[in-house]
């Protein structure tokens, strides 16, 4: 029987894996059994911290909008009785956008919160409870 030289397939499947991991160091990027394992590590740890960097934005956001709010001396005021409040009268903002505003507008902040302490003043005195 004659001899069959292997194709180049498994070489052109080595080299994509490498050029993948080319920035790792060491044995990391030299060893076709570490390349692999390697690579599964770092698409699994890309896929978790893509939820992760959700979770941050959303924790800075509300940071942000709590210590504009709070700022304000005369009105005391706090991050979770805006949203309340916020979703109770039906403005629906996220809290990407309230951050955006409370940073580059923050009387404009302070106007939506005076106007939601407002209409429950003035709820109150309709209603007969002071």
């Amino acid at each position: 029987m004659t001899r069959i030289k292997r194709g180049y397939i498994a070489r052109k499947r080595r080299t994509k894996i490498r050029l993948f991991t080319s920035s790792f160091r060491g044995a990391h990027s030299r060893l076709t059994r570490t390349i692999l394992q390697q690579k599964i590590k770092a698409l699994v740890s890309a896929h978790k911290d893509r939820d992760r960097k959700k979770r941050d934005f959303r924790s800075l956001w509300i940071s942000r909008i709590n210590a504009v709010i709070r700022k304000k001396k005369n009105v005391y005021y706090t991050y979770s009785n805006l949203i309340y409040n916020l979703y109770k009268r039906k403005l629906l903002l996220n809290r990407k956008i309230v951050a955006q505003i409370a940073i580059l507008k923050e009387n404009c902040l302070f106007m939506i919160a005076n106007e939601i302490i407002k209409t429950k003043i003035t709820r109150r005195l309709n209603s007969g409870k002071v």
